[in-house]
């Protein structure tokens, strides 16, 4: 993860670092030191590095003194030239939850044919063709399986709750690609940064069925204002499929959700959780022939798989203990308020109403 990002003698000094105590400081984006600190010792960490003068063979010594707490995480540092502090600062986790890692732009290669080509195809992102060709295929596709008046409003559910994500993307200050609709399968929202935080992880995840929560009980309102049925039912299949998302397999939003709060907890009680979830998934696949729902599973446990080998080397800053309870209460309402409008469309009599919950029971 990205520790600490500043000014030092006119250029950016960034240090990158995980709980194992691995450490690489950047200057101009240009690796000056590496090192492996334990994270238990309560030492001060110093990096120490040499720049040359642009002008002459000169060099200048230069130090950076670290002193680092993981739990609750906060990092202060010193910076020196020739023994001399020039600079000195601090940053806590509010800090790392509310920024995302820099991006270091690769310098230009110059062009050629596959230069061309990919300039072309980036050029046809830009315009917004893939996105609109695969928004026209979902409504081909939901109007194909409904009606279009159907299809157009499971669009809009569609991307209230992408749009969840992007907004929880943007508020932590990343930059976002936009809402992809793909037939059959629902929506993706894409980001251009990678989260710095489980915390990140988490809120990302969870505001896209909380705006869908949104979505069915303004849809719950209008039913009464106007007892147009099409309102109930897009409230009542919006409800489900928001659910759905929060079942605790990767990679839905609830097993991001389930990852990010158990491997804060701890990394064994997090996998013994993570695979617990898992198997429940394949049980459920194996009884009721949910071919989709297994194939997420695959995907989600060779991510659970690749986090447990690789979790001392993890990049995301664990949730605190107020975070691990915060997320977990905030997942349980979101889950009560969506199966709450459920139920209560099943209770109204129609059939069609009653389909959601007649899912949830088999």
């Amino acid at each position: 993860m990205e520790l600490l990002n500043t000014e030092f003698l006119g250029r950016p000094l960034r240090l990158e670092g995980n709980m194992a105590g691995w450490q690489q400081l950047y200057w101009d984006n240009q690796l000056v030191s590496e090192r492996v600190a334990s994270a238990d010792d309560g030492e001060p960490i110093e990096h120490h590095f040499e720049l040359q003068h642009q002008h002459d063979e000169s060099s200048v010594r230069c130090s950076i003194i670290l002193d680092l707490e993981w739990q609750p995480f906060s990092i202060s540092y010193r910076a020196l030239v020739n023994d001399q502090a020039v600079a000195e600062g601090a940053r806590d986790g509010n800090d790392l939850g509310s920024s995302t890692p820099s991006v270091v732009t690769p310098e230009r290669p110059q062009l050629n044919m596959m230069g061309l080509a990919s300039l072309g195809f980036k050029l046809f992102k830009s315009a917004k063709v893939i996105k609109v060709l695969l928004a026209g295929l979902s409504v081909a596709a939901y109007a194909w399986l409904f009606s279009l008046q159907f299809a157009l409003a499971l669009i809009a559910c569609l991307v209230v709750h992408e749009y969840g994500h992007v907004r929880a993307m943007k508020h932590f200050g990343m930059k976002t690609k936009g809402i992809y609709l793909i037939p059959f399968l629902g929506g993706l929202a894409l980001s251009e940064n990678k989260v710095n935080t489980r915390w990140q992880d988490v809120v990302i995840a969870i505001m896209g069925p909380t705006f869908g929560l949104g979505m069915s009980v303004l849809l719950l309102l209008a039913y009464w204002m106007t007892g147009e049925m099409i309102f109930a039912g897009l409230s009542a299949f919006n409800a489900l499929l928001n659910l759905f998302n929060l079942l605790p397999v990767l990679p839905l939003d609830g097993g991001h959700i389930l990852k990010s709060i158990s491997f804060s907890m701890n990394s064994i009680v997090g996998l013994v959780v993570c695979i617990l979830a898992a198997v429940a998934g394949v049980y459920v696949s194996y009884t009721f022939g949910l071919a989709l729902l297994g194939f997420l599973l695959l995907i989600g446990s060779v991510e659970i798989l690749l986090e447990w080998r690789y979790r001392q080397y993890s990049r995301l800053l664990p949730l605190d203990r107020y975070g691990q309870i915060f997320s977990f209460v905030w997942y349980l309402l979101t889950v009560a308020g969506l199966v709450g409008i459920i139920i209560y469309f099943a209770g109204s009599g129609d059939a069609v109403l009653g389909l959601p919950l007649k899912v949830l029971q088999s």
